[in-house]
């Protein structure tokens, strides 16, 4: 069993994943205490999302330990990762995915309620607003644009107050103004929570904004 050292809020050890035999992937180890950013980088097909979807749960590894928060999250079953996912972990997910059907405000009040929190819409307006787009709370995703749709991601996956704030190219639609405001968003929030953030980029810009670097490959 990997011991976690005192402030590492995530943690793995030995980690290994394969989709097939021509595409197999050994991580090097990862820690990342409470409050800290974390980036990770390297180039193409070095397998920067299958960590991030490894460390949100949402596929097992091959080998290896995924501890957050003192829980191996690699033990637990397919409807208790779930749960838990819902309850510890947001995901700023590389392409945004939202029920069309509903508007914004809606889709996030979902969101809180799926976790089991109570729903609140005043403290969705107050992110959103805190992210330029209290404006947008009404409109159905479809009319959003990247940018806008990218923000309303942030806003979904810090909402539950997670213990992991996992993000996959956060910025990549978004100019230089925008770029800063969301890291920086998700930077206090991590601090503000006692969360760890994990960031998954190509984006050169972030490399002077988070310290804490991971290279692979």
């Amino acid at each position: 069993m990997l011991i976690l050292n005192f402030g590492q809020l995530i943690q793995t050890k030995n980690i290994t994943f394969s989709y097939h035999s021509d595409a197999s992937f050994a991580f090097p180890d990862i820690s990342c205490n409470n409050g800290e950013s974390c980036l990770i980088l390297g180039k193409s097909g070095v397998g920067k999302t299958t960590l991030l979807h490894l460390l949100g749960g949402l596929i097992k590894p091959k080998t290896g330990e995924i501890i957050i928060d003192g829980q191996d999250i690699t033990s637990l079953s397919s409807k208790n990762i779930d749960q838990y996912r819902g309850q510890n972990i947001g995901i700023v997910f590389q392409k945004p995915h939202f029920i069309a059907s509903i508007n914004i405000l809606s889709n996030l009040l979902l969101t809180q309620k799926l976790a089991g929190r109570k729903q609140d819409k005043n403290e969705i307006l107050a992110i959103l607003e805190n992210l330029e787009i209290k404006h947008r709370a009404y409109a159905k995703p479809n009319t959003l644009s990247q940018g806008e749709l990218q923000r309303a991601s942030v806003a979904r996956a810090v909402l539950n107050k997670p213990k992991v704030i996992l993000a996959d190219e956060p910025t990549s639609a978004l100019d230089d103004q925008s770029c800063e405001q969301v890291i920086q968003l998700l930077q206090k929030t991590a601090v503000d929570l006692d969360a760890a953030l994990l960031i998954v980029t190509h984006d050169g810009r972030l490399k002077d904004i988070v310290n804490h670097q991971i290279l692979l490959g």
